[in-house]
């Protein structure tokens, strides 16, 4: 037991540190180690955090199925709520909003029934996620408010990426000094820990915040850093956001040639079929169009 107590602990600073690939391989040895030694309720809380890793790679599709059986099985809390926040993960990321939000409520009612602030905190983020990618932002945002005030002060990496959705949920509804003053601290924290891997999210969002203020170098700066962010983990949506946000920064300040150049390889990229988006695109106010969070 305290060996998989001392695996378990490493593979979650690993996680938490967003070396995803380490935590991975962590979790997929207790995984092995838990059922090698008929320990069920550790099996199931480790697969629960190795499935959340294979969601956040794009590999959730594998993971479903099992986790629907925990869920459906185990008399363990955590490996419950776990469970369905990964389900409903996994299906957010799909773009399956109401199989999502109906997994997010169980893992929501189960966090308040134990009474865990930390199990809220994220199962309000989520909630809050689904909420900013059908644009209901006044509504995401106080529930986005309510997980930062239940997030534990103890899980700073946890807590800063809160800190980021709720800073551009105010970068929104134009509340920029509040937006600049969380998205710069979640950056902070997020520097101050090591998660360089989530890094990419504040940094857009303060691409966003600064290109609405038009603070255009500003906003170039930030935009320049989440691509290359992006880039380094193949993180696909930070990478296609950054074109769009970029190539708006270059039009705005009357770079043409720049913004047709990003918006070029945007199109080439991710929209392969859709020739004319470039000229689409120069023509138009791309902020109002993207949802930084769909």
């Amino acid at each position: 037991m305290a060996e998989l107590e001392r695996l378990s602990a490493e593979a979650r600073r690993s996680l938490e540190a967003g070396r995803l690939d380490e935590a991975e391989a962590q979790f997929e040895r207790l995984v092995a180690a838990a059922r090698g030694q008929d320990d069920e309720r550790s099996a199931d809380r480790a697969y629960c955090y190795l499935a959340a890793i294979g969601i956040e790679l794009g590999r959730g599709e594998q993971y479903v199925s099992e986790l629907r059986q925990i869920l459906m099985r185990s008399a363990d809390d955590e490996s419950c709520y776990r469970a369905a926040y990964n389900i409903a993960r996994a299906y957010e990321l799909k773009k399956e909003n109401k199989k999502a939000a109906f997994y997010a409520r169980i893992a929501h009612d189960r966090a308040e029934q134990v009474g865990r602030r930390e199990w809220l905190a994220s199962a309000k983020n989520l909630r809050a996620n689904l909420l900013v990618t059908d644009s209901f932002f006044a509504e995401a945002r106080g529930v986005y408010e309510e997980a930062l005030h239940l997030a534990p002060e103890l899980s700073p990496v946890w807590r800063a990426l809160i800190q980021d959705n709720l800073g551009y949920c105010y970068a929104v509804e134009e509340r920029y000094a509040d937006s600049f003053r969380l998205l710069y601290r979640s950056l902070r924290s997020l520097r101050r820990h090591g998660a360089k891997r989530y890094e990419v999210f504040p940094l857009l969002s303060l691409c966003y915040a600064h290109l609405e203020v038009g603070r255009l170098r500003s906003a170039v700066k930030f935009g320049l850093a989440a691509l290359q962010g992006g880039e380094a983990v193949g993180d696909v949506q930070t990478i296609k956001y950054a074109l769009f946000l970029l190539g708006e920064a270059a039009n705005l300040a009357g770079d043409h040639l720049l913004a047709r150049r990003y918006f070029a390889r945007l199109q080439e990229e991710h929209y392969p079929d859709a020739a004319y988006l470039p000229d689409f695109l120069l023509a138009i106010d791309v902020r109002k169009m993207i949802n930084l969070r769909a």
